[in-house]
């Protein structure tokens, strides 16, 4: 345990930023997985807009760093081209 007044208000800080990004992360990860199953079931359109949605959370997380920029550009290229690989055969 912290004995310093900072130490003590930095470890508090840490907690309560720690909860929110993996409240965020948590969100991300469950509209991932929507995503996924909707590509699966052949819904391309449902799909599209999922990922418009999913953008802007992925690019809002990024810029609270909560995510590196390569990570998530990543994540975006990977589902895009499912989304365009599905589109086709759709």
């Amino acid at each position: 345990m912290p004995i310093k007044a900072n130490a003590k208000k930095a470890l508090r800080q840490t907690e309560k930023h720690t909860k929110r990004n993996m409240t965020i992360k948590a969100e991300i990860h469950s509209l991932r997985v929507k995503l996924r199953k909707l590509l699966e079931s052949k819904k391309v359109e449902e799909a599209e807009k999922l990922a418009s949605t999913l953008v802007k959370k992925f690019d809002k997380a990024v810029s609270k760093k909560i995510y590196k920029k390569n990570t998530v550009a990543r994540y975006k290229s990977r589902f895009m081209q499912k989304i365009n690989a599905a589109k086709k055969t759709a």
